[in-house]
């Protein structure tokens, strides 16, 4: 039964409460991004009532125009809005480092040990499945944006410039902003994706940070807070990827790790499946510091740990930084492995932080007047294409052996349709179906 909603609000909530919280959240945020936002918006605005359901609908908003794992951006927002800069970064922490951690220790055993036939066997039963679950995402989101023509051909044209063409993310990111934004001042009605559900305006009763309640100090815009904050975040990314250079040269992989992860963290438009292509484009056929293999083996990975799926940069980094050590002789690979994964976390999602720490007070500011709708849409129509095609390409490397002798592997395409159908069909959780898959596919290796 819902609270009445003349009840009073809940007491004052320390920032010693708040951080046991954002630590669970952080170990048990499995589910994507969905799964995430909808844990923070039972626990913060139903059962504790730390923030209201239209302020909690007002930050998604804005962190949903972001680049970057909205999820986590929305929990940095709640935790600044509570407890000012300290409580942001303490909930942005917390949220991602259970992640991390898990994900380079799983790095570590996959490096030291995958070649062992029981964990051969799992990640040929879950890498079908990650063929599924990227396939499913871009049907669902193609079910929400594609409401027109237009869109559609947008979504077309995005999977053939990546797929065919091999033009870069960014590109096909910024052409649809501009036929968004074209689209939406000379056809309107072509360019709305629909509202997207939120749960409707439930009240839960008074809310510790309520609907009405006046803004507070911390939270006021100002000029030179903004401009402040901003500075801060560039000279602390600059700043680290100067050490890095300075270290080991520019042109060695953790100095280019900040370059290039710098750049995929402006360009996480549309969740982190938008972002893979690019992550693949660069990590496996630019700079060679993981492998197709690899790459689909780590989305395995970061698919069965909490925390956002882009977190996967941490497993690209570890073993970018072990694969180097080990070309040039290095002992202690692990130690490069932890350097690489440090440094790809810290430089993908430093941006976040900066965003809303810097940004939010606007936000505060200005509520309801978010008017990016057109671009938007355009650049969700196109991360379909681009969806779509990172599925073609997971597909090709899982279904396709190239030995003993060419062939297909059509156990594998029998799995991935199994978990198509169970995730579209049935709604089966991402987690239950790796689970399954994993335990598949680790019969399938005792078996002669």
């Amino acid at each position: 039964m819902l609270p009445d909603s003349t009840t009073a609000p809940p007491a004052a909530v320390s920032l010693r409460s708040a951080f046991w919280y954002w630590l669970k959240l952080g170990c048990v945020s499995f589910g994507g991004p969905a799964g995430q936002i909808a844990m923070m918006h039972a626990e913060l605005v139903e059962k504790r009532r730390w923030i209201s359901e239209q302020r909690f609908l007002h930050a998604l908003n804005y962190c949903m125009l972001l680049p970057g794992p909205e999820a986590t951006q929305l929990a940095i927002y709640i935790g600044w809005l509570m407890h000012r800069t300290r409580g942001g970064i303490v909930a942005g922490l917390l949220f991602l480092l259970p992640s991390l951690l898990l994900l380079i220790t799983l790095s570590w055993l996959y490096l030291a040990y995958g070649h062992v036939s029981a964990i051969a066997g799992i990640l040929y039963g879950v890498k079908p499945a990650v063929v599924a679950i990227v396939a499913a995402a871009g049907w669902r989101l193609a079910r929400r944006t594609l409401r027109s023509p237009g869109l559609a051909a947008i979504a077309a044209a995005a999977f053939v410039a990546i797929a065919a063409l091999h033009l870069p993310f960014p590109l096909i990111v910024l052409g649809a902003a501009l036929l968004g934004m074209a689209g939406g001042h000379w056809l309107p009605g072509h360019f709305h994706a629909g509202a997207m559900p939120h749960g409707g305006a439930a009240r839960f009763g008074p809310a510790l940070i309520d609907d009405d309640t006046p803004t507070p100090s911390h939270a006021r815009f100002s000029w030179p807070r903004l401009l402040g904050t901003a500075a801060l975040g560039v000279a602390l990314a600059f700043l680290t990827w100067l050490g890095l250079a300075l270290l080991g040269g520019r042109e060695q992989p953790l100095a280019q790790m900040g370059v290039f992860f710098s750049k995929a963290a402006l360009l996480t438009f549309g969740g982190a499946y938008a972002v893979l292509p690019y992550l693949v484009q660069g990590a496996v056929e630019h700079y060679h510091w993981i492998s197709s293999a690899q790459m689909m083996d780590g989305l395995a990975l970061g698919e069965t740990t909490p925390g956002p799926l882009i977190m996967i940069v941490a497993f690209i980094g570890f073993v970018g930084g072990w694969s180097q050590a080990a070309g040039s002789a290095g002992e202690h690979l692990w130690l490069a492995g932890i350097g690489g994964a440090l440094v790809a976390s810290w430089f993908t999602f430093l941006p976040s932080f900066i965003f809303i720490l810097a940004g939010a007070p606007v936000v505060e500011a200005s509520r309801g007047n978010l008017r990016l709708n057109a671009p938007l849409t355009a650049i969700s129509a196109a991360v379909v294409g681009v969806i779509a095609s990172l599925a073609l390409f997971f597909g090709h490397h899982v279904f396709w052996q190239e030995s003993p002798v060419p062939h297909w592997d059509w156990l594998a395409v029998g799995i991935a349709a199994a978990a198509g159908v169970a995730l579209i069909k049935f709604q089966m959780g991402t987690i239950k179906l790796l689970l399954a898959c994993a335990i598949f596919g680790l019969v399938l290796s005792y078996l002669p």
